[in-house]
């Protein structure tokens, strides 16, 4: 509950720096700014899973085809109480996996080749049961709506940058805080609409690892998953068939898929490993 009311008011939050933004070409921009927003939610609630999958050449796959992979699926939905995802295999070497889908209804699961050769059968346990606990808090959703938002709230601000340029903005100043609220909306708003929703992707990951562990009953399995899969991310090497990672969508996955340094780390979608870990091994069930 408490992760859930952090993620409202970030949520809230984001739709107001949107509405700010749009207030700056007065009352019709801000009911445009809001009625961008609804269009592309929307877009995010129908298209976003499809999307996604189709970035990454994810494909479909039989119990036939991968009968390890849909015997945990099966034995994890069961306990989660949900319907039982569709299953996806993307080829790629880059061990990661990651879920999606607007509803429990309507959810997919999806690993990767490398992470498929990486972890034992119960490490892979506690990583789909990271990704269904996402599945039933509809975390999907709540990310594609957050990362939507964020990505409106920039799409304006550098609307009011050219307009700003080519006196679009003229003679507003004074009636909207003048050369300060200006500077605010084009380069303040966007860097706080991200923030903003990295705090929403670091919060959902914590609660996925916890309701995760609760689901398998194995929260070492999680943690042990983890630390290979961070070694192995930080160590992989593509291969020029690999589909690779995007920083778009980077805050799907279980691990951060995009290598880099400090300044970087920052701006990660997920928390620190060593952090979920830490939290993880304290766990008993």
């Amino acid at each position: 509950m408490k992760n859930m009311l952090k993620t409202t008011i970030l949520l809230a939050t984001l739709t107001g720096l949107m509405v700010l933004i749009g207030s700056h070409w007065g009352t019709g921009g801000m009911i445009i700014a809001f009625l961008l927003a609804i269009i592309m939610n929307l877009g995010s609630y129908w298209y976003s899973d499809k999307i996604v999958l189709k970035m990454y050449r994810a494909k479909e796959v039989s119990p036939a085809e991968a009968p390890n992979l849909h015997k945990i699926v099966d034995g994890l939905a069961m306990k989660a109480g949900i319907p039982k995802p569709k299953v996806y295999i993307v080829e790629s070497g880059m061990p990661n996996a990651f879920a999606t889908g607007r509803n429990p209804e309507h959810a997919a699961v999806a690993a990767t080749t490398g992470i498929l050769h990486l972890l034992s059968y119960e490490e892979m346990e506690g990583v789909l049961a990271h990704e269904l606990a996402h599945v039933k808090n509809r975390d999907t959703l709540i990310s594609a709506i957050a990362a939507t938002l964020a990505g409106v709230v920039t799409m304006l601000a550098h609307w009011a940058q050219i307009a700003a340029i080519f006196g679009g903005l003229g003679g507003r100043d004074d009636d909207n805080g003048g050369i300060i609220g200006l500077i605010v909306m084009i380069f303040v708003a966007p860097i706080a609409a991200t923030l903003i929703q990295l705090a929403i992707s670091r919060s959902r990951e914590y609660a996925a690892d916890a309701e995760g562990a609760s689901i398998s009953r194995k929260p070492w399995a999680l943690a042990s998953a983890l630390e290979k899969l961070e070694y192995g991310n930080s160590h992989y090497s593509p291969r020029v068939s690999d589909v690779q990672a995007q920083e778009s969508s980077a805050h799907m996955f279980i691990v951060n898929p995009l290598k880099g340094g400090a300044i970087q780390s920052l701006f990660s979608t997920h928390p620190a490993t060593d952090e979920r870990v830490r939290r993880l091994k304290a766990m008993r069930f």
